[in-house]
């Protein structure tokens, strides 16, 4: 059966790389797909439906199900390709020089695609510690279908023991990542004909007073870099990431949006970083904007928010993921992922692990090493192997 292993994660891929599953349409036919995968294999998942009825995640229990087990979590969505210059169609698996092409090869559906392509020996094996799969959707806005499923496994009989997401990570073991929050300011003018300025409210320009404050306070957290951090970037960072405003070149802006975040690394310090930046510019921006005029000021609102993970070293789950991984080291990374809300929600320790590299995420031609998803073949292998014997 291994020998086939390969042609299984890529045929698997290919059939998951062509349903489009930008984060701003329905994942259900590829839940479907995955669903039908499983019962011609006699396995059923437990479908975890939102609130629109168009997105799901599934749940899937393979082995004992009176037994805490262990958890492989992937997502289903992808990030859109629009505005890219992609040399082939992003939805169809493209093979080229040692690489799989298409989007979400990377992120994440290779490591979803090699989960399921080693079902038929995880149920081969005769489990004694349950694998479970957990499918989510629209991780790319926020974390959000996994915080449903996270409800259902939180009421179970059982906890499961230990969580790996397969976000990439070249298969190295990722013990913490930045949490993030992300707010967006709408600031309220007055609009004039541009010939009487002074007699508007200019909201472009109160933004900007916001932007360069943001501006500001990333440098400081820079210069709080930690010396011999385990994180790729080395300090919380802060930015502005969206500006939207005005209606033509000869009417005083009466509206601007700004979006901006802050990636921290402590559990809760990305929270704490914009809520300051709230605070001041409520203090400083807002009260000059209603001198001008009683009706204008600014609207805060929370665009999406999760924490930082910190996994000790020494957990258990941290040693058997190195185990798995074939490898001693670890780290820490700046990008944030659904693991933390498994620790978070559900008090389940997790670890990020997976095939491919952050890099290559998000990008025109996304890609993913076939030698990388070999690797995570080789991982999901040996926790068959682990989960077989009677671990817990």
């Amino acid at each position: 059966m291994q020998t086939q292993r390969p042609d299984r994660i890529r045929k698997i891929l290919a059939d998951l790389v062509a349903f489009d599953t930008i984060s701003d349409r329905s994942n259900l036919p590829l839940i479907a797909y995955i669903e039908n995968y499983l019962a011609s294999l006699g396995v059923t998942g437990q479908r975890i439906v939102d609130e629109s009825g168009q997105k799901a995640s599934l749940w899937v229990a393979i082995g004992p199900e009176d037994k805490a087990g262990l958890v492989l979590s992937g997502h289903t969505d992808v990030v859109p390709v629009a505005g890219q210059e992609w040399t082939h169609n992003p939805f169809e698996l493209v093979e080229r020089d040692g690489r799989y092409y298409g989007r979400g090869t990377t992120d994440m559906k290779g490591f979803v695609a090699v989960c399921l392509a080693m079902v038929p020996e995880m149920l081969e094996a005769r489990l004694e510690t349950p694998i479970n799969l957990a499918i989510s959707y629209d991780e790319e806005i926020g974390c959000v279908g996994v915080r449903r499923m996270l409800g259902e496994v939180s009421r179970k009989p059982v906890k499961p023991l230990g969580c790996f997401v397969g976000e990439p990570t070249q298969m190295q073991v990722i013990i913490g990542h930045k949490g993030k929050h992300g707010v967006r300011a709408t600031f309220r003018g007055l609009a004039r004909h541009s010939s009487i300025a002074p007699d508007g409210v200019n909201a472009i320009e109160y933004a900007a007073d916001l932007i360069t404050e943001i501006r500001r306070r990333a440098v400081l957290l820079a210069q709080e870099a930690e010396q011999n951090s385990l994180y790729d970037v080395p300090h919380s960072t802060l930015l502005t990431s969206i500006v939207h405003g005005g209606a033509a070149l000869n009417i005083v802006p009466d509206h601007c949006t700004v979006e901006f975040e802050c990636r921290g690394i402590g559990i809760s310090e990305s929270r704490q970083v914009t809520d300051a930046i709230v605070a001041w510019a409520k203090a400083e921006i807002e009260p000059a904007m209603r001198k001008r005029h009683p009706e204008c000021g600014i609207d805060f609102e929370e665009i999406l928010d999760y924490p930082a993970l910190d996994t000790p070293a020494e957990n258990p789950i941290v040693t058997l993921a190195k185990q798995l991984a074939g490898r001693n080291d670890h780290a820490k990374v700046a990008f944030g992922t659904e693991a933390s809300l498994f620790v978070d929600m559900a008090g389940v320790p997790s670890v990020v692990v997976g095939p491919g590299g952050i890099a290559q995420a998000h990008t025109p031609d996304e890609f993913i090493e076939i030698s990388q998803l070999e690797s995570c073949g080789n991982f999901v292998a040996r926790l068959i192997a682990y989960c077989a014997k009677a671990t817990a």
